[in-house]
């Protein structure tokens, strides 16, 4: 049976990414980002192929950014805590490129 890393939504990113994503196959790609940040396997062997998970660069906190889209942009941004994925935010494929603005406009979600 694999192994599930453990998904933490304390701001309720995954109800506000069932509002504000435009279509239904952008829904379908945020679960299929989420499944794939969920498998242990994917985070033991540091492959993510469909969300390409990687650093925020230019970031002091260790914040990380899944793409759920990578031809619309949307994103999802997450950071690692106590062995658990918190989400903390979807990014809309407008303001992906304005990562480090949309870091600090929302600093307190980010730790």
């Amino acid at each position: 049976m694999a192994q599930i890393k453990a998904l933490v939504d304390e701001y309720g990113v995954i109800r506000d990414a069932a509002k504000r994503l435009p279509a239904d196959d952008h829904r379908v790609s945020f679960l299929a980002a989420l499944a794939e940040l969920e498998d242990n396997e994917a985070h033991r062997t540091r492959s993510f192929p469909k969300t390409r998970l990687h650093r925020v660069v230019g970031i002091t906190q260790a914040i990380y950014r899944a793409d759920v889209d990578k031809i619309s942009g949307w994103r999802i941004h997450i950071q690692y805590e106590n062995g658990q994925i918190h989400l903390k935010d979807v990014i809309e494929g407008q303001r992906h490129d304005d990562v480090r603005d949309v870091i600090k406009s929302k600093i307190n979600r980010y730790s």
